[in-house]
């Protein structure tokens, strides 16, 4: 179960039990299921903490983002460092053993010795699980308008494959495993719920803006209240089934993503063979730049120089899908 932003930790305890007595009403949970929730700093106390504990919140993610106050106040960010500091503090009292912190990296006017001081600063808190970001600017938001990429002051390109070649050199060296494009764990700690994604496997989704993926069929929810509310009240049709050309694809798209690739032999057993020998095709045709490699039945794209031209990969496979 997987509480995501805006802020859950918004809730209060209570509110967060009665979301989750629901859900155990309904479905079969198990007594070792990863129940996360995000979370960002100076938005709940220790005793909110436990609350949520004994709800049955296992796992807590911190909107940590940068760990320098002119980067946050420039992002827009509501919170300072001594807020990070603070809430890492009271989630480790309250005996929270499974902490993710999400970091940004090609913020405004960032540097290198910015990135390196953020890396270090989490790194010494010892989570469990780092997740790494870059910069997307969102068109038509407050912050889209703001910064664009054409005209600064955000990080050059150049820079920004400087920061991620060296998020992966800093957290690997410091034993996290670098499993997914943008997420680094220690052993034990991969994060099951977003595994399902990345996976193409089945998954509900619930509240405003949320996607659910159930037998083939995706279906998207509201994002705003009133459209939301009706979308309730009038549940509508299906969304038809996707194709299986289309399920290869999100295959492909989605397994990339991860250290562990895809297995083309068991592709071959569920989707068409010749489809899948295409796709294969194609992939291995990146190999000679360095960013695919093979072991056995299994594909990958290198770490990390594959995943920094994963567009480009895709964008080659989507073309050749479209001829299925």
């Amino acid at each position: 179960v997987f509480f995501g932003g805006g802020t859950p930790s918004l809730l209060t305890a209570s509110q967060i039990q009665q979301i989750m007595d629901t859900l155990r009403q309904q479905f079969p949970l198990s007594a070792t299921a990863e129940i996360s929730l995000e979370a960002n700093p100076a938005t709940f106390t220790r005793d909110q903490l436990w609350g949520y504990q004994g709800a049955g919140i296992n796992r807590l993610s911190l909107g940590v983002q940068a760990f320098q106050d002119p980067l946050l106040d420039l992002c827009g960010r509501g919170h300072t460092v001594a807020d990070i500091e603070g809430a890492i503090a009271e989630i480790r009292a309250a005996g929270i053993t499974n902490l993710n912190l999400d970091l940004i990296s090609g913020l405004p006017q960032q540097t290198l010795a910015d990135w390196h001081e953020t890396l270090h600063r989490a790194i010494a808190h010892q989570p469990e699980h780092i997740s790494v970001y870059d910069l997307t600017i969102e068109p038509g938001t407050a912050f889209g308008k703001r910064y664009r990429p054409d005209h600064g002051p955000l990080p050059s390109e150049e820079l920004t494959v400087t920061f991620y070649r060296h998020a992966h050199d800093l957290l690997t060296t410091h034993g996290y495993h670098h499993y997914e494009i943008s997420n680094y764990a220690r052993p034990g700690y991969l994060c099951q719920h977003n595994l399902r994604y990345w996976r193409n496997q089945d998954f509900y989704g619930v509240g405003m803006g949320a996607t659910s993926y159930l037998q083939r069929q995706r279906c998207d929810r509201p994002r705003q209240l009133r459209a939301y509310e009706t979308w309730v009240q009038h549940y509508p049709h299906p969304t038809p089934p996707l194709t299986t050309a289309e399920i290869l694809f999100e295959r492909f798209m989605e397994g990339l993503r991860l250290a562990e690739g895809l297995n083309l032999s068991q592709l071959t057993q569920e989707f068409p063979p010749a489809w899948v020998l295409a796709m294969g095709d194609r992939l291995h045709a990146f190999t000679p730049k360095g960013w695919v490699e093979t072991q056995g039945d299994r594909v990958r794209l290198t770490i990390p120089n594959g995943w920094l031209f994963a567009d480009t990969v895709i964008a080659a496979l989507y073309d050749t899908y479209h001829g299925f």
